[in-house]
């Protein structure tokens, strides 16, 4: 048995039945579990109960045996000095705290229900995609709606963090940390890294200052990621190398990429980093480098503005190219509609929503959730698996909280922590974390 499980059925007040005992035999009334700790120190802080006659306000820890509180050290450290229960399924040694004096103790085994635990259990053991497979559809598509919304709130802080972490390294550059969190999402999971290298070795300024020329874009993009440097038979890309050698020349740029760092193989030809990079030229022309700017400016009226300011189509070569030198037959290659709602879930929203929160901007918020409602779900191996087994998401918002739910709670098996597993497992109404 694990120790979360104990964690659980205190914090949900779940031990309970028959009047409560300490090991002693004094009477003992739970008037408040505690506020749960996340940090170092006692499980449980702010805790309120009654012993006998005297009411105790403190903290409270518990372990699966009452002897870990010493193989813990615990009675060595002033951070537990303050403990007024412990709290352990099996109490197999009594225990003093650092100044010697006794702790009042709890033993779990007779004060909850032993179905919480088979069910715990089963949930551990099982094998399948997911360990409540059998039982999810059995709960009430009201706490499924609501969790993934949670979920996809919590995806959001996640991904806000890295928002902030890759806008330190710009240094509070926000077109530039824009561009380069576009530039992985084009790149997709083969060349996630590439991308976000190259944009490292592109000044923002040099950018701003080409804006208007959309063949200068392609040209600057294109050679700093070492795809210039091959021996071409066609005449728009010995025009690009051309370009790429005045350019470099013009503003000192660092030395190139090395080609060998982009990913072709397995790949549909319209994620070839080529094209990529030629839609990303276009993206930056179109908008005339501010990225940034022109998102806030959109997302207020709804998607659909974002769209038109995402949805470019390079020049006419790329209408018979998927790569350089290699022609194929005419079509023209925009931004697909599948890439667009990756882009604005995955790059996009993150941005919005840490903008939003600093700035204090609720309507902005308003306007994000909303946009996430309109958008289509992804779809992808974990979306289809949820569909499976639950159901399918309705929009990009929920299908984002399945990600969630899967990576965070479903692979860890952290079910206790799930309002999901909590309905399977205890029945009880939810009590947020």
């Amino acid at each position: 048995m694990k120790e979360e499980f104990l964690v659980y059925l205190w914090k949900h007040r779940l031990i309970r039945g028959k009047p409560l005992k300490t090991v002693r035999g004094d009477l003992l009334e739970v008037l408040s579990p505690g506020r749960e700790n996340m940090n170092s120190g006692p499980d449980f802080l702010a805790a309120m109960v009654r012993i006998g006659n005297t009411l105790w306000a403190g903290n409270v820890e518990l372990h699966i045996r009452s002897s870990q509180w010493y193989t813990h050290g615990h009675h060595h450290d002033s951070a537990y000095a303050n403990i007024i229960l412990h709290v352990a399924m099996v109490v197999d040694k009594e225990i003093f705290d650092q100044h010697g004096n006794p702790v009042h103790q709890l033993e779990t085994r007779g004060y909850y229900e032993t179905a919480l635990e088979s069910k715990y259990l089963l949930l551990l053991q099982s094998r399948r995609w997911i360990a409540c497979e059998k039982m999810i559809r059995d709960i009430d598509d009201y706490f499924v709606t609501h969790w993934l919304w949670r979920l996809f709130i919590i995806r959001l802080e996640r991904k806000a963090e890295e928002v902030l972490h890759y806008r330190h390294y710009f240094e509070q550059h926000q077109e530039m940390t824009l561009l380069f969190m576009l530039g992985r999402n084009l790149g997709g999971k083969a060349n996630a890294s590439a991308f976000g290298l190259l944009i490292q070795r592109v000044s923002y300024n040099i950018l701003l200052k080409n804006h208007d020329n959309a063949f200068a874009l392609e040209a600057l993009l294109l050679g700093q990621a070492g795809l210039l440097e091959q021996n071409f038979t066609e005449e728009y890309p010995l025009k690009l190398q051309r370009e790429y050698a005045y350019l470099r020349h013009k503003y000192g740029l660092p030395p190139p990429l090395r080609r060998e760092l982009w990913k072709y193989a397995r790949m549909r030809p319209g994620n070839f980093p080529d094209l990529r990079l030629a839609q990303l030229a276009m993206i930056i022309h179109r908008n005339q480098a501010l990225l940034f700017r022109k998102m806030i400016n959109a997302v207020m009226p709804g998607s659909a503005m974002l769209c038109l300011f995402l949805n470019v189509r390079p020049t006419s070569y790329w209408d018979t190219h998927y790569r350089l030198n290699k022609p194929t037959a005419a079509k023209p290659k925009p931004l697909g509609q599948d890439t667009l709602n990756i882009i604005m879930i995955n790059t996009l929203a993150p941005m919005l929503f840490l903008y939003a929160k600093e700035k204090q901007k609720p309507a902005l918020l308003e306007a994000l959730f909303s946009m996430m409602e309109t958008l289509l779900p992804e779809n992808n191996n974990i979306t289809r698996q949820w569909s499976r087994v639950l159901r399918e998401p309705v929009n990009a918002a929920e299908s984002q909280g399945m990600i969630e739910l899967r990576k965070h709670y479903c692979v860890p098996k952290k079910c206790l922590t799930c309002m999901l597993g909590h309905q399977i497992i205890g029945k009880q109404p939810f009590i947020s974390p």
